[in-house]
């Protein structure tokens, strides 16, 4: 039986939406009434798929109000959809074309439901986010420190550091109260942070950008963080393996976790250790480290048992 597929295109002021089989195309304006248009469109079509790109946080409130109507929404990755458009020849590029792309991707591939984010969970994101471009930023200024040699800028630069680490301590605070104020994510952030190595930012980061741990397998959870290796391999010739895509802001975090963990976790000391004395390049034996720590926390957050308890 065929399934009823959408495919949304996001710009500043519309949607652009596609409706597959059917080829029915229209559009609505970025706003409130558009969104209530277009739900309401949507509840009358009864679509298997609701597809959007992620484009970074823009598609979030449309998201927000398609799967608040019990619409089944999913998020697609935006470099998927290109090369699937590579692959059909389909080289033109305009927002109605997009989303006629969106649609026939989700259609041909029927991507995995997962729940949005709710609102609490968002703000989390908002903060995390927050928090990350301001250290971001508190790092450029201190490189600019270094190689500054007149005095004066120099001194606007210690002046604006300083407000910087202000303003980090004010969405710390933040972060913290949200945290320490929803019993759920206290009682996550507990068993996280039992781990050696996960500490308050990390723990945070991941309730933030990976709410799905917890609740997918190894192989499903490692994809979403992008630390899935992939082969490339043809015939006799077979290359390296690779990792990539997925979040790459919790793929980060967990490396941090892993550079931290490979020294002070006994268990995941003795895997990197053993790797190396392998033979393993150190990097490739920190990813491994990295992908083994998701394992465990995704585990302890699916067994409810802490570290010192598992």
């Amino acid at each position: 039986m065929d399934i009823i597929a959408v495919g949304i295109d996001l710009s500043k002021d519309r949607l652009d939406v596609a409706v597959r089989p059917s080829g029915e195309a229209f559009a609505v304006d970025r706003n409130a009434a558009g969104l209530d248009r277009l739900t309401a469109r949507l509840q009358e079509l009864s679509p298997h798929l609701v597809a959007l790109e992620a484009t970074g946080g823009f598609e979030t409130i449309a998201a927000a109000a398609l799967a608040s109507a019990g619409l089944p929404v999913v998020i697609v990755n935006p470099a998927q959809v290109r090369a699937f458009a590579k692959a059909l020849g389909q080289r033109a590029k305009t927002d109605p074309i997009d989303a006629a792309v969106i649609a026939h991707f989700v259609e041909a591939t029927k991507p995995q439901l997962r729940t949005l984010p709710d609102e609490a969970t968002r703000l989390l994101a908002d903060l995390v986010t927050r928090r990350r471009q301001i250290v971001e930023m508190m790092g450029a200024e201190r490189q600019r420190e270094k190689r500054m040699t007149q005095p004066h800028l120099r001194n606007s630069i210690v002046r604006l550091v300083k407000a910087l680490e202000k303003e980090l301590a004010s969405v710390d605070a933040d972060i913290d109260d949200a945290v320490r104020g929803s019993p759920a994510w206290r009682d996550k952030e507990d068993l996280l942070a039992s781990v050696p190595g996960v500490g308050p930012v990390i723990a945070r980061t991941l309730i933030a950008e990976l709410p799905e741990l917890g609740q997918l397998n190894r192989k499903q959870v490692a994809a979403l963080a992008g630390l899935a290796p992939y082969t490339r391999q043809s015939g006799q010739w077979r290359g390296r393996s690779f990792i990539g895509g997925g979040r790459k802001v919790v793929r980060t975090a967990l490396f941090m976790g892993a550079m931290v963990a490979k020294r002070h976790n006994p268990v995941l000391k003795a895997f990197f250790d053993r790797l190396v004395a392998a033979g393993k390049p150190k990097m490739v034996a920190l990813i491994a480290v990295a992908r083994k720590l998701l394992t465990i926390l995704n585990a302890i957050l699916r067994d409810h048992r802490s570290w010192q308890n598992a």
